[in-house]
C-alpha cells in the first residue's frame, strides 16, 4: 500500500469515527430503575415532562394509594454538578408519610449549559401542577429537595415563584409556589467573593459558559436573587468543611430569607465535607427535615 492510499484510508477512518461519536447523545443519564416502595404505592417510570429540539426530559412518578385525599408530594432534583448523576432517588420517610415522589432529570451542560437545567426543572414542577388532580397530588403540598447543583436548582425553581423568565418551554398561568424548599449544600449567589472558590470547581465554570464573567447573568441564575416576603420556607444544610461549595453561599442565603422574614433553618454539619455525611448526621437530616415539614403543616 502506498503512503498516499494509506493516508487516505486513515482520513476515512477518522471521520468516520467522529461522525460516530456524533451520533452519539451527550451526557444521557442511564435509563430508569424502579426503586423499592411500599405497598399500594404505582410506580411510572420514564415519563416524558418538556421536550426541547431532540432531548425528552424525563421523571419518574411513585404515586401512594388514594385513601385519604390528596397527598404531598416531594420533587427530588439530583446533584451532580449540572454534568452528571441520576435521577434514581428513594423516598425514605416521604413514603412513610404518603408522599407522593418524582424524581427528575434534566439538561446536563454538556446538551445544553446555563440556564437550561434551571429552565428544565421549572417544566417539571410546572407538569406535576398540571397532572395533580390526575396523580391526586395537593398542589399545595409540593416540596422541593435537591443536593449540590440539584440543591441550586431547587432553589431557583421554587424562589422564583410566578417569575417566568425561565419558563419559555413551558409558558402557563399556574400558581408555581411551592410549599417548602430543602436545600442540600447548593450554591446560592455567584456573585459572592466564595465565588472565586467555587470557580475552582470546573462543572461550574463550564455551566455557566460563556456567562462566567458576566456578573448580570450570574446574579440571574443566583437563588438568593430572588428571595422576597413570599418566598417559600427553605432548610439549609451545609458542611462546615465543604471544600467544594463554600459554606458562606447558605450563609447569604440564611441572612437574605431571614431579612425578608421567611422562615428557615440552617443546620451546619460538623466535620462533614461537600455531602459527605455520616450515617448518624444523614439520620439527623431525615429527622430535622421532619420537624421542619411538621412545624409548616406538612408532615403529621
Amino acid at each position: 500500500m502506498n503512503r498516499r492510499l494509506a493516508l487516505l484510508l486513515l482520513t476515512a477512518l477518522t471521520l468516520q469515527t467522529a461522525a460516530r461519536a456524533q451520533e452519539t447523545p451527550a451526557a444521557e443519564e442511564p435509563a430508569a430503575k424502579a426503586i423499592p416502595v411500599p405497598a399500594g404505592y404505582t410506580s411510572m417510570l420514564d415519563t416524558t415532562y418538556v421536550q426541547v429540539g431532540d432531548w425528552q426530559g424525563k421523571m419518574d412518578i411513585y404515586l401512594p394509594p388514594k385513601t385519604n385525599g390528596p397527598s404531598p408530594a416531594v420533587i427530588k432534583i439530583h446533584g451532580g454538578g449540572w454534568t452528571h448523576g441520576s435521577r434514581i432517588s428513594p423516598g425514605g420517610a416521604y413514603f412513610h408519610h404518603g408522599f407522593a415522589l418524582i424524581n427528575v432529570e434534566y439538561r446536563f451542560t454538556q446538551v445544553a449549559p446555563a440556564p437550561a437545567a434551571i429552565e428544565d426543572s421549572r417544566c417539571a414542577l410546572k407538569y406535576v401542577i398540571d397532572h395533580a388532580a390526575e396523580w391526586n397530588i395537593d398542589p399545595n403540598k409540593i416540596i422541593l429537595q435537591g443536593a449540590s447543583a440539584g440543591g441550586h436548582l431547587v432553589l431557583m425553581t421554587g424562589l422564583l415563584g410566578n417569575d417566568r423568565r425561565f419558563d419559555g418551554n413551558c409558558p402557563g398561568s399556574q400558581n408555581m409556589k411551592v410549599a417548602a424548599i430543602v436545600d442540600d449544600y447548593g450554591p446560592t449567589d455567584f456573585t459572592q467573593p466564595s465565588w472565586s472558590v467555587i470557580s475552582k470547581n470546573k462543572s461550574a465554570v463550564l455551566w455557566l459558559g460563556t456567562h462566567a464573567n458576566d456578573e448580570a447573568f450570574k446574579a440571574s441564575v443566583s437563588p438568593v436573587t430572588y428571595v422576597n416576603k413570599q418566598s417559600s420556607p427553605v432548610i439549609i444544610f451545609h458542611g462546615d468543611m465543604d471544600h467544594t461549595v463554600p459554606v458562606e453561599q447558605s450563609n447569604v442565603l440564611e441572612q437574605k430569607l431571614k431579612d425578608a422574614g421567611v422562615k428557615t433553618d440552617l443546620i451546619m454539619v460538623k466535620g462533614a465535607g461537600h455531602g459527605k455525611f455520616t450515617h448518624d448526621q444523614t439520620a439527623m437530616e431525615e429527622q430535622t427535615i421532619q420537624d421542619f415539614l411538621k412545624s409548616i403543616g406538612m408532615m403529621h
